[in-house]
């Protein structure tokens, strides 16, 4: 009992302190109960609040406006499925124009990109004042300039006819002077492509790997490939396509690991690849290459 009794028991100053707690307790419910917190209504004056309003609409369309993509110079002839996308055609007026394209047909103007894509007026007037053309295409010399040489009846089938495939000089073991009696093929020329046949070890796999060579136009190849042509072209092992991984990728020609990436990421929506061709779809490749990578891939 006396132990009970002696939890109960405070010193002065003990009892002091117990009964200023309650002091405070009461006072703080009588506050709480007879003072008013609430607040005056605040007046909002709806001008100031419409031009607040206006003014943050304004910045944020400048922001918007400030953070729209760049849209640099291009050749609307290499247009791949992400660029126009982001240029704002359809899925259809891309495959139109990708069709074109494997036609070896090349897109002069911007009227005719209209009629081979079907773009809506309004979209051609945005996006053609971007289009950059070659020179040759814009400033096309005329045939009464003493300069102007007609290369198409200098030595093509029109002249001399096409030469069989007995006729024509290995383009692997070509000499420099035998490549500069092709028109349009001087020593810098020929040494170029010497240079690139030289950086792979056993040379050229096919023709279409003369495009590489810095400084050729599509003429002069075709000239080029009415006297020459790979005969013993260097032997390589193909990639499969649908297995391969980034890291395999990487060695073809023309395919770098943002590409690889992008293939890989394609390959696996489409469930595999049914043709090399389909590699066309895939963002930011390399349309104009496609016939070199091929030579480095397989299906199977």
């Amino acid at each position: 009992m006396n132990k009970f009794k002696s939890h109960f028991l405070f010193t002065k100053n003990q009892q002091n302190g117990i009964f200023l707690l309650l002091a405070l307790i009461i006072l703080f419910q009588c506050a709480y109960f007879f003072i008013d917190f609430s607040t005056e209504d605040i007046q909002v004056n709806s001008n100031e609040l419409q031009k607040f309003q206006e003014e943050i609409d304004s910045l944020k369309l400048v922001e918007i406006e400030n953070n729209k993509p760049i849209i640099y110079p291009f050749n609307p002839n290499y247009i791949t499925d992400y660029k126009g996308y982001s240029l704002g055609m359809s899925n259809e007026e891309i495959d139109r124009l990708l069709a074109f394209r494997k036609k070896d047909q090349w897109i002069n103007s911007a009227q005719q990109f209209q009629d081979v894509t079907q773009v809506s007026d309004s979209l051609l007037a945005v996006i053609s004042p971007y289009f950059k053309f070659p020179d040759w295409v814009i400033n096309p010399k005329s045939k009464s300039n003493s300069n102007w040489v007609d290369y198409s009846k200098t030595n093509t089938a029109r002249n001399f006819p096409a030469k069989t495939y007995d006729q024509k000089i290995d383009l692997n073991t070509a000499t420099a002077i035998q490549l500069q009696k092709v028109n349009g093929v001087g020593e810098k020329l020929s040494d170029n492509i010497i240079k690139l046949r030289n950086k792979f070890v056993g040379g050229f796999i096919a023709d279409v790997q003369l495009q590489d060579v810095y400084g050729l136009t599509p003429e002069v190849i075709e000239r080029i490939t009415n006297d020459f042509t790979v005969k013993t072209p260097r032997q390589v092992q193909k990639i499969a396509l649908n297995t391969a991984t980034k890291e395999q990728l990487v060695t073809v020609q023309h395919i770098d690991y943002e590409i690889a990436h992008y293939i890989i990421e394609q390959r696996t929506l489409r469930d595999g690849f049914k043709s090399l061709d389909e590699l066309t779809k895939v963002k930011n490749f390399p349309v104009q290459k496609i016939e070199i990578i091929k030579l480095y891939l397989t299906l199977n």
